[in-house]
């Protein structure tokens, strides 16, 4: 997406209308302190690094015992949050993933029910993946994909988070941008974050992450900038949670109950 048509889509964001995408309700974009509990195994919060409301972070925590992961794919298809949401079956939540390519073809490696699309990455970035049932968060550097059989995967880069240290800084231009997360806490938890509003640098996000109250250990940055988002959509809700990509995406990492 050209940069001005960026600003002038982030700020018809911040004037409260929406894109092409279910209703969202207002309370979303309150700031919260503590975790919201949405049903066994799932809570919401909104975390805002350092007072920065355009830089908050709408976070999902997620118990793997409880739910379970999948990634999706449409080859050459990039789809909305509104057509991904009627394209999946019933899904508690979802997050755009790899990066993609002018033809929406992924960048990396994808895998969707053991089908693997793509290429690894080679001495950058991460995979969350899904093995045996289990769910991760790796570095692709300390842990490199040599072929072993996953169940779900997708990628992106940097590392945001390893061993639950900072560890992204950078010399070179970092922009403000929005920013679409996948990371897991000390207790094996999935965290999936997404920065609605104008977003955050790498290096910033990197930082606050760092020194949050979340636990973190591992933390990796998915697509980000036009391609962001996230659905939400817990057990009893009267509607779903929606914060819509400025741009159709080809893939999703999504959320299930077990």
């Amino acid at each position: 997406m050209r940069p001005g048509l960026y600003r002038a889509v982030v700020l018809f964001v911040l004037m409260g209308c929406s894109i092409s995408a279910p209703p969202t309700s207002l309370p979303a974009l309150q700031t919260e302190t503590l975790w919201n509990i949405l049903a066994p195994g799932l809570e919401q919060r909104v975390y805002q690094p350092d007072g920065n409301f355009l830089g908050q972070l709408h976070v999902l925590r997620i118990d793997p015992t409880v739910y379970t992961f999948r990634a999706h794919y449409q080859p050459g298809e990039p789809l909305g949050i509104a057509r991904w949401a009627e394209a999946l079956s019933s899904p508690v939540a979802f997050v755009n993933a790899n990066f993609f390519d002018p033809e929406a073809r992924i960048l990396g490696l994808l895998v969707t029910d053991g089908v693997v699309y793509g290429q690894s990455y080679q001495n950058r970035g991460g995979t969350f993946a899904v093995q045996n049932g289990i769910p991760r968060v790796r570095s692709n550097i300390q842990e490199p994909y040599q072929g072993e059989a996953l169940d779900q995967a997708v990628q992106g880069f940097p590392m945001l988070i390893l061993n639950g240290e900072n560890v992204y800084s950078t010399q070179q231009r970092d922009a403000v941008a929005r920013r679409t997360v996948v990371a897991q806490d000390n207790n094996g938890r999935i965290l999936l974050m997404m920065t609605p509003l104008v977003g955050m640098t790498l290096t910033d996000l990197s930082a606050s992450l760092a020194e949050s109250d979340m636990q973190i250990i591992h933390a990796l940055n998915l697509d980000g900038g036009g391609s962001s988002l996230l659905y939400y959509d817990p057990p009893g809700a009267e509607m779903p949670f929606t914060f819509p990509s400025l741009d159709p995406v080809p893939a999703v990492l999504a959320v299930y109950v077990r």
